[in-house]
């Protein structure tokens, strides 16, 4: 009974021991999809989180091995690994501890292949040519490179192209619009002047009520023409009337 409970108690603390010291390390930073700062993901490398042989350790310590496995792949995030440790826990010791000497790897690596394609699907570029240099190999070292650092590298690649064109596109746009909404109303002013151009008229108008008797009096040189006939009219009637006057005092005497 004691030994149930002991076994029950190192069960329930498995899952508080960190599978290694560098998990209480602070992540670096990196580039996320949408090319925020933030945490980087570190995932672990399966190989170092087996800190005993299964074949020949204690049974106790094979589930908590597996506890410690089940937390750090949680932690991940990943589908494959956890669904396979529940089906190794469910069959025999000896099937236990097979799954844990031949088989964790491979599955360990087939989620590293989910993320790394989840990377993939949702990166630029760069992103791809890397994901997919990976993705050709089989090799757990070359994974857990890309995804804790290589991936990021590539991303600032993507980040560092998309940044570049969006200032020049952005400002580069306004410019031919406003010299193109400028230039009609310039033009437009000139065809408002020469609509007005007809002013004139009153002009027109002062030499047409000349004519019709109801301007100003004919004055200047016209006047003083006039003037000029009538005094010589005047003066040749009197010098008429002095001559006729004489021949008559001579017929008299």
């Amino acid at each position: 009974m004691r030994g149930k409970i002991l076994a029950g108690a190192l069960m329930a603390l498995a899952f508080f021991i960190p599978a290694t010291p560098a998990a209480a390390e602070t992540p670096p930073l990196g580039l996320d999809e949408s090319c925020q700062m933030v945490e980087r993901k570190v995932y672990k490398d399966v190989r170092e989180l087996i800190t005993i042989d299964p074949d020949t350790a204690e049974y106790i310590k094979v589930r908590i091995l597996v506890a410690q496995l089940r937390s750090a792949a949680n932690d991940h995030s990943f589908v494959a690994t956890p669904r396979a440790l529940q089906t190794a826990l469910s069959g025999s010791e000896d099937d236990l501890r097979t799954f844990l000497t031949t088989d964790i790897e491979e599955v360990w690596l087939t989620d590293l292949r989910i993320k790394i394609s989840q990377a993939l699907a949702a990166g630029g570029t760069n992103v791809d040519e890397a994901a997919q240099e990976v993705l050709n190999t089989s090799s757990m070292d070359a994974h857990l490179a890309f995804l804790n650092d290589g991936l990021y590298a590539a991303r600032e690649l993507d980040c560092a192209a998309q940044a570049t064109p969006t200032p020049s596109a952005t400002t580069a746009a306004p410019t031919p619009s406003a010299t193109a909404t400028a230039s009609p109303t310039a033009t437009a002013s000139p065809t408002a002047s020469a609509t007005d151009t007809p002013t004139p008229a009153p002009s027109a108008s002062l030499g047409a009520s000349g004519g019709e008797g109801g301007g100003l009096p004919v004055t200047g040189a016209n006047t003083a023409t006039v003037a000029g006939i009538g005094g010589a009219l005047l003066l040749l009637g009197g010098a008429g009337y002095l001559i006729g006057r004489r021949r008559r005092t001579r017929f008299a005497s």
